[in-house]
């Protein structure tokens, strides 16, 4: 069965470009089961976050995938400021790297910590010690991870954490660390999006 996980990003864009990636996973999601496949929600963020990854499996979801990589446009009027003038905001959405895949991203960099987790989740979060802080011995990078029930699935999301850390760090090497954000942003913002959602209800536009 094919697994395929995606890297939502509102890049640095303000609050209502982190909205969008909240509605784009949720939006995401119900095309998928229409499509047939299963998408799981990797992260379980605090308010709006900057970036989600989802998970999705079954049969084409390389296909559904790949027809939403690039650049993601919502038209309406912002949740935060009902006057401002800008009614285009927008996302990016990405292939997550595989971890196993990137030579630089060896286990054996890799220090594991076993920690609490904390934060919302009720009884689970209180009563074990699942959440995971992966450091990257070579770079000092720290990845961390509570979002799922076990260890062993939080090892494998903080690895994946450290995966994308990396390749954005890669990127950011290419071009010149300010010089790539910039870059990364307008690309962002003036690429031909791939999808438009409209309104409030994040209606898909066809056509």
């Amino acid at each position: 069965m094919t697994e395929i996980v995606l890297h939502l990003t509102s890049g640095s864009g303000p609050e209502e470009c982190r909205w969008v990636v909240a509605r784009l996973a949720e939006a995401f999601a119900a095309e998928a089961l229409v499509a047939g496949l299963t998408c799981s929600l990797l992260d379980s963020p605090d308010g709006l976050p900057s970036s989600l990854l989802l998970q999705l499996s079954g049969t084409g979801a390389d296909g559904f995938a790949a027809a939403r990589i690039g650049t993601m446009l919502w038209v309406g009027t912002s949740p935060f400021r009902p006057h401002h003038r800008r009614r285009n905001w927008f996302a990016g959405v990405s292939l997550a790297p595989q971890p196993d895949d990137m030579p630089e991203l060896r286990d054996a960099d890799i220090e594991w910590q076993a920690m609490r987790a904390s934060g919302p989740g009720g009884q689970h979060v209180n009563k074990t010690d699942s959440a995971i802080r992966a450091t990257h011995r070579p770079t000092g990078l720290v990845a961390t991870a509570q979002d799922q029930r076990s260890q062993q699935a939080n090892r494998r999301l903080a690895r994946l954490r450290l995966a994308i850390m990396l390749s954005e760090r890669a990127e950011r090497a290419r071009a010149g660390n300010s010089q790539s954000r910039w870059v990364a942003n307008q690309q962002l913002e003036r690429g031909n999006a791939r999808r438009i959602y409209t309104g409030p209800r994040f209606v898909l536009k066809t056509g």
